[in-house]
């Protein structure tokens, strides 16, 4: 068995209302951590509801469980969205993979998967027939056992194994969808070791970009948030903690952030990708301090589960 290495749009982008109604936009961040073990930030996900569908950029550990506490069944998940192969944001891949086929086949289509080579050879090593999870796979078509469970749950025989679209995309490629588009991104992080990208989410309700993990002041991140309406950007340091410049244009600091989320004239930035020491009292609120000395915009702590405003309104009087 082989994954599906292509992609129909469903329909193309269209900048006006939706049946006379704007599209929707809801971002929920599921995990704003690092591979740092911890009970308070999972490792990288982020969740986007636009219209009907229902997006994930990023998927590490943990990523899944919040999605649950989000209030969302992986069988709802239509497109996965990955910046690079680090395993904090891809570990929690074949846990949706498998949960949104075992659960939802012949009843939903096939998840739609985006992200840098090598995203399909990962995904048929994970649930190819001779993939890490082949032999499970395999049981639960086969198996009569499993027949039964399958079709307890109202499906069909035979049951046919996962085959998610996957398209491997690289910076300048769009992706369409159903009344939104999605351009792809370089990021500043580990190439040549491996590509690393970010994605810009417009529909009518606004513009989102997630800079999976990036670092420095790059021309090319400045390009992919022009005039957004909100940034999600790793937070990984502080300025001046940066052991060599290597570092930093791998995984930026505060000030490089204030600097991008500037230049491109960002109406919203969200902090992410927090290591612990940055989650000390006080810490954090110093950066954001320092950060607007540069960045005039809105600034957001980025946590678990928080939801964020495509346009933000801060409270103005008292309850």
């Amino acid at each position: 068995m082989s994954v599906t290495c292509c992609f129909e749009p469903t329909a193309a982008y269209a900048g006006g209302a939706a049946n006379g109604r704007l599209l929707r936009m809801k971002i929920t961040l599921l995990g704003t951590g690092t591979p740092a073990p911890s009970l308070t930030r999972q490792s990288s996900g982020y969740l986007i509801e636009v219209g009907n569908d229902v997006i994930v950029m990023d998927h590490g550990p943990g990523a899944q469980h919040r999605l649950l506490e989000a209030g969302h069944h992986p069988t709802e998940v239509t497109h996965a969205f990955f910046s690079h192969m680090h395993y904090d944001h891809i570990a929690d891949y074949p846990r949706l993979l498998l949960q949104r086929w075992d659960m939802g086949a012949g009843k939903i289509p096939e998840l739609r998967v985006f992200g840098p080579q090598p995203v399909a050879r990962i995904t048929e090593q994970l649930i190819g027939d001779d993939g890490i999870y082949g032999l499970d796979i395999e049981s639960r078509v086969t198996h009569q056992a499993s027949k039964d469970v399958f079709v307890s749950r109202g499906g069909k025989l035979p049951r046919l194994k996962p085959r998610p679209e996957v398209r491997e995309v690289t910076a300048g490629d769009t992706i369409e969808g159903n009344k939104w588009r999605v351009t792809v991104g370089e990021a500043s992080h580990f190439q040549p070791i491996m590509e690393c990208v970010g994605y810009r989410l417009e529909c009518d309700a606004g513009t989102l970009v997630y800079s999976g993990d990036s670092g420095g002041v790059p021309e090319s991140m400045i390009d992919l948030a022009k005039d957004c309406d909100v940034l999600i950007h790793m937070c990984h340091f502080a300025t001046g903690m940066e052991p060599s410049e290597d570092y930093r244009r791998a995984c930026g600091n505060h000030m490089d952030i204030a600097q991008v989320a500037k230049r491109a004239n960002v109406k919203t930035v969200v902090l992410s990708h927090i290591i612990p020491m940055l989650d000390w009292p006080g810490v954090m609120e110093q950066l954001v301090s320092e950060m607007r000395s540069v960045y005039d915009g809105n600034i957001m702590i980025g946590r678990d589960l928080m939801q964020i405003p495509l346009q933000l309104r801060y409270p103005h009087k008292i309850d």
